[in-house]
Order: structure tokens, then C-alpha cells, then sequence
């Protein structure tokens, strides 16, 4: 036993050490009767072919030999290579940018069922790249490729019945493909899946389904998701409520910049919200939100210099603080900033 386990290691290391030049050959001799194959006509190495000189994947990328070998593929119905191709012209890659190449050339692809080319033509009517814009052929398109299990196409199905207008906009429609592209990890699917059931839009109102689906997208360092737990467990139900996991995800959202999540933090310190009070750490919170001109922040900093609370008193800081807060179009710093002038 251990000897058959010997030499399969000696045959490993051996194999290893191929002569670089005998390896080259053999790449050159491969993409020869690749290219042969192709020229005879045999889709199946026109799109191999097309795709290595698109990547440059053993040969020199070449963009325009990318484009006759996906052509010769596409035009003999390959349903890959006409998508390959549409993204080509979608992109301008090799060609100059022209959508409407890429409408023909995805709409042939997406016809034949392909969810990438599909979703892609969802895409393009979403945005009337090529086409008028048609929010009834996206949702068509999408559906298409959301049915087949395309993640994107699931969650931009949720963001268009969110969000629609009229007889498009269906909650309970954009929950049901938020829940399909969350389950599949979508992150700000969780999130907005999370909200919904927060503010009770198209589902009955559940902080604890809010939390599942909110915390799953702060756990992959949604920035927005992190907040918003924050303020669930600092200002949700009271079952719920928990202040210590309320500075964990606040912190979270501060360290990755949310000028909200260091506001929060501020006011928690500020008032001992169930935690010791502590308006050094109140005035370190509200400065970094302030520099990322935080209005509220920039507010109580003045009122704390005006007032000399937690700080030493300085009229100064205080009118420096207001005046930033009312070019914020803070209408109470407006009113405190003039009251220091008079």
C-alpha cells in the first residue's frame, strides 16, 4: 500500500516537469487543428476559438478574430456564441459600441432560451439601450431568465414591482423574487427583503423576519444592512431590543463610513442610552460624523459648545458648528447660528 502510494507520488512530481518547449508545441499543435476544425466549419471550435482569442487564452488576444470566429459560430446558430457576440457589441469590444447589433444578436440567443442573454435583453429594455424603453418587455425578459434561476434577474424583478408605477407596482410580486435572489445570497436582496418586512410593505410588519434577512446581508458587509440593525436593536420592539448588538452593527457600519451609524453611536453616549454615559465619546462620534458633513451631527456639537455640556464652553466652536449645519440647510442651526451673531 504505501508503495503503490510511492510511486504515484514520483509519477506526480515527474509529470511536473514537462520541457517547456515540448508544452509550447503542444499548445501550437492544438490550436492548429483547433482552427482547422473551425475553418472546415464545426461551430462547436468556432466558439472555442473565438473564446481564446477573445480571453487571449493560449494565443494573443485578438478582439477581431474573436468577432469573425463567434460570427461563423452564431450565424450557425450557436446560442452561446451569439450572446458572446451580442455582448461584443454591447460593450464594444472590437467593434464600435452599437446596441442594436446587440439587440439582434442577444434576441436570437435569448430565443433559443439562454437565461444570460435573456436577462441581458431584460437589461437593455430596462434601460432603452437600443431599444424604446419598456418596462412590460424587461419584466417579460427577466421573468424569462429569473424562472431559469438567474439571481440578477430574480432581484431586478424585485426592484421593478417595488418600485413600478401603476399597475407594475405589486409588493407582494417583489417579495416573491427578493426571497428567490436571497435565498440564493443576493446581498442587497436580503436587504431589501429585510426593509420590506420592517416597514410592512407587501408581508405583515415582522422586525424578527426583518432581522433574519437584514442580517444576512450585513453579514456579507452591506454597509446599509449594518445600520439598519443598529437601529433595530436600539429603537425596535421591545422583545428585540438589545443596546449591546446596537453599538456591535453600529460600529460595523461607522468603520466601513456611515456618518448615520457614528451619529447614533453619538446620541446613544450622549443620553447613557442603557449604557454608561459618556459625552467624550458622544463628541469623538458626532466630530467624525460631522467631518462627512453629518447635519445633525454638526447641530449637537454646536449645541454642546454653546451650552458647555460634556466640553468646555466655546461660543466660538458652537457658531462654527451651527453655521456648517445651516449651509446643510439645518432650518434649528440657521436660527441657533443667528442668535450667537446677535
Amino acid at each position: 500500500m504505501n508503495l503503490s502510494k510511492y510511486i504515484f507520488l514520483i509519477f506526480f512530481v515527474f509529470m511536473g516537469f514537462i520541457p517547456y518547449s515540448f508544452a509550447i508545441d503542444t499548445k501550437q499543435s492544438e490550436i492548429s487543428a483547433l482552427e482547422q476544425q473551425a475553418n472546415n466549419g464545426d461551430a462547436d471550435a468556432q466558439f472555442e476559438l473565438a473564446f481564446k482569442y477573445y480571453k487571449g487564452k493560449d494565443i494573443p488576444q485578438d478582439y477581431n478574430k474573436a468577432i469573425e470566429y463567434f460570427s461563423k459560430a452564431a450565424n450557425q446558430g450557436d446560442m452561446y456564441a451569439q450572446y458572446s457576440l451580442g455582448m461584443m457589441y454591447y460593450n464594444g469590444n472590437g467593434v464600435s459600441q452599437n446596441y442594436r447589433k446587440a439587440i439582434e444578436w442577444l434576441m436570437k440567443s435569448a430565443n433559443q432560451g439562454y437565461m444570460r442573454a435573456q436577462y441581458n435583453l431584460g437589461v437593455m429594455y430596462d434601460k432603452g439601450r437600443g431599444v424604446s424603453q419598456d418596462d412590460s418587455k424587461a419584466i417579460e425578459w427577466y421573468t424569462k431568465a429569473a424562472n431559469q434561476g438567474h439571481i440578477n434577474a430574480q432581484y431586478n424583478l424585485g426592484i421593478t414591482y417595488q418600485n413600478g408605477q401603476g399597475p407594475l407596482k405589486d409588493y407582494g410580486k417583489a417579495i416573491e423574487w427578493y426571497t428567490k435572489a436571497a435565498n440564493q445570497g443576493h446581498i442587497n436582496a436580503q436587504y431589501n427583503l429585510g426593509v420590506m418586512y420592517l416597514e410592512g410593505q407587501g408581508v405583515s410588519q415582522d422586525q424578527k423576519q426583518a432581522l433574519k434577512w437584514l442580517m444576512k446581508s450585513a453579514n456579507q458587509g452591506f454597509i446599509e444592512a449594518q445600520y439598519n440593525l443598529g437601529v433595530v436593536y436600539s429603537q425596535g420592539q421591545e422583545s428585540i431590543r438589545d443596546y449591546k448588538k446596537a453599538i456591535e452593527w453600529y460600529t460595523k457600519a461607522a468603520t466601513q463610513g456611515s456618518s448615520d451609524a457614528l451619529f447614533n453611536l453619538g446620541m446613544m453616549y450622549l443620553d447613557g442610552q442603557n449604557i454608561p454615559q459618556d459625552k467624550n465619546k458622544a463628541k469623538e462620534y458626532f466630530e467624525q460624523a460631522a467631518r462627512q458633513h453629518n447635519k445633525d451631527a454638526q447641530y449637537n456639537l454646536g449645541i454642546m459648545y454653546d451650552k458647555g455640556d460634556g466640553v468646555v464652553q466655546d461660543k466660538i466652536k458652537a457658531k462654527e458648528y451651527f453655521k456648517q449645519a445651516c449651509l446643510n440647510k439645518f432650518l434649528r442651526a440657521c436660527k441657533a447660528y443667528e442668535k450667537l451673531n446677535d
